[in-house]
């Protein structure tokens, strides 16, 4: 290090960085200089015999499949198998309250100025600045250096509210699905928007896991990524799932959800073909999964994000499982998710619910 000032990483006790992987960790390499002074959970998909390597330096933990279950136990039915969605297993058995996740093909993004963008940076100010969910702000995020509530802004919400999740962007490969990606094959995303804001109280959006953060402590146990992948009809809707479930919790919990910056360099587009035949089911089902969390209520008694999501998997059963079976088996495995959670998070789940 050149400079005689090293600065204090930004949560570095308090923050765990979940990579989920097939394959070496290279990538790592162009981030040491944000990522190595962080904890990181590294969730090894596929071939538990396969041995993935991590570059020197980096203090990391490494759960393959033969380790979930063996933490798990028949619990352990509830963690997607060959689909990203297994990097749900970190944020469990993450002890800390703020989480990173990002995938091994997105790499370091520059501003416009070509400066490397400092992505876990950024989503630590969003998530430790609050959130406007009630009254949509003209300037986009008030409490940014330079910006503020505009004229007619209710100064009684300029408080805000506490932030449960930052998503952040992607330059280059768009986060598209199959027929997009058909019908644009050459499409990268080179506008760079410098802008973060809250998504408003009452309306969903995509949630891409490739590059988000979020509080461990304020919505963790709804971060379930689903199942997916092998042995079930779906794959590449589990963000989407987490997504849609965690916007209904948090809009009646009364917290935040910002999108927008950071941007990561996303480098390599997945092939459309495996994607469409991954996305097939969800394509059309969406269409009746979107009106089903548009009109989700729950009941005022549902206080903790764990009460609210036991609440969620009913409806889910009630009503999406006339859709398909599928959903009966995905309520079930969001109520084995809690479960699985409450047993590997009794007190600290206890502590933050008892505020």
């Amino acid at each position: 290090m050149a400079s005689s000032v090293t600065p204090t990483p930004l949560l570095k006790d308090e923050l765990d960085i979940v990579i989920p992987t097939i394959r070496n960790l290279d990538f790592l390499e162009m981030w040491r200089p944000f990522f190595q002074p962080y904890h990181l959970i590294i969730v090894q998909d596929g071939d538990p015999s396969k041995v993935i390597n991590v570059p020197e330096g980096f203090d990391y933990e490494l759960y393959n499949r033969n380790d979930i279950n063996r933490i798990l136990g028949p619990k352990a039915s509830c963690i997607s198998f060959k689909d990203s969605a297994c990097r749900c297993f970190g944020y469990m058995v993450s002890k800390k309250k703020y989480i990173f996740t990002i995938d091994d093909d997105c790499f370091v993004a520059k501003d416009p100025s070509g400066n490397d963008i400092n992505a876990l940076e950024q989503h630590i100010k969003n998530l430790l600045s609050p959130s406007t969910p009630f009254f949509f702000n003209t300037l986009y995020d008030p409490y940014r250096e330079g910006a503020d509530f505009v004229r007619g802004y209710p100064f009684s919400l300029r408080e805000g509210v506490s932030t449960a999740v930052s998503h952040g962007l992607w330059l280059n490969i768009p986060d598209y699905d199959a027929p997009t990606q058909l019908v644009k094959p050459r499409e990268r995303n080179t506008r760079f928007v410098d802008a973060v804001m809250t998504i408003p109280k009452g309306t969903l959006f995509p949630m891409c896991g490739m590059n988000l953060a979020f509080d461990r402590e304020l919505i963790g146990p709804a971060m379930y990524f689903g199942l997916m992948g092998d042995g079930q009809p779906i794959g590449r809707y589990d963000d989407m799932w987490a997504g849609w479930c965690i916007k209904v919790i948090c809009d009646h919990l009364g917290l935040g959800v910002k999108t927008g910056l950071p941007y990561i360099w996303h480098s390599k587009a997945s092939n459309p073909f495996v994607n469409l035949k991954k996305e097939y089911k969800g394509i059309y089902w969406q269409e009746e999964l979107i009106p089903f969390f548009q009109a989700a209520t729950l009941p005022k008694e549902c206080t903790t994000v764990q009460s609210c999501y036991k609440e969620l998997s009913k409806q889910v059963k009630a009503k999406l499982g006339k859709v398909d079976e599928y959903f009966i088996t995905l309520a079930d495995a969001m109520l084995t998710w809690i479960e699985a959670w409450d047993e590997l998070n009794p007190v600290a789940e206890k502590v933050s619910n008892g505020k």
